[in-house]
């Protein structure tokens, strides 16, 4: 599968994410993303946020291998870029691509995701 390469650029040894490019994102590949509840929550804090934020600054009741992966499976699966800032992993919502690529689903999720913690009481 083509991938984009996100970079700062700050140096000729600045670390690259691949990412895919937004022809390349699949519904169903998204959805799966999306199915995990730890995804989930990272996808509903980073649509809530006004800027990128640092993978540490959406805490996870899970391992630190285990936010990676949870990360590793967003950015491939097309949900969400991840770009160095210097030593910081910055995160944002893709939201243009998957609004262009799937009107409605994000904001169709998300909303579903907040009912659904209202009525659990997880908010």
């Amino acid at each position: 599968m083509p991938t984009d390469t996100t970079s700062t650029g700050a140096s000729s040894g600045s670390r690259a994410l691949e990412h895919p490019a937004r022809a390349d994102i699949r519904l169903t590949d998204v959805l799966h993303a999306l199915a995990d509840p730890m995804r989930l929550r990272i996808v509903r804090t980073l649509a809530a946020a006004e800027d990128e934020l640092n993978c540490a600054d959406i805490p996870l009741p899970v391992s630190k291998s285990t936010c990676t992966h949870h990360f590793r499976v967003l950015r491939e699966h097309g949900v969400i870029q991840q770009l160095y800032r210097g030593t910081a992993k910055m995160n944002r919502l893709r939201r243009a691509d998957l609004e262009d690529l799937f009107p409605g689903l994000i904001d169709g999720v998300l909303r579903a995701a907040d009912l659904q913690a209202r009525r659990l009481g997880e908010d």
